[in-house]
């Protein structure tokens, strides 16, 4: 499984999203997406971070699904109505990089 962050910019400064959008997002994934689970983390910047959770065989799959669902979202879901997509790709795991370093 991994963990997919999709960046999305507010249509407007203040914007928010509804607390349910989660649930919403998460009943759009299709079958042959395998997407798990959508987690929604606002307060980090002008928008918004989907984390996106699905299985896949690679890591760069991943990112191709998840950076489709997301842009068929930003389309199609009315609660994401004038929010832009920004980036889509794996958080960096900084902490445990940092331990392989020492």
């Amino acid at each position: 499984m991994y963990l997919i962050h999709a960046e999305i910019q507010a249509p407007a400064p203040g914007a928010a999203l509804a607390p349910a959008v989660a649930r919403v997002l998460l009943a759009q994934a299709r079958p042959q997406e395998h997407i798990e689970h959508v987690a929604v983390h606002e307060g980090a910047g002008p928008g918004a971070v989907l984390g996106i959770y699905l299985i896949a065989d690679r890591l760069g799959v991943a990112e191709t699904v998840a950076d489709g669902f997301c842009r068929r979202l930003v389309k199609t879901v009315p609660a994401l109505h004038g929010w832009t997509l920004r980036r889509v790709g794996a958080p960096l795991v900084a902490p445990f990089y940092e331990r392989l370093l020492d």
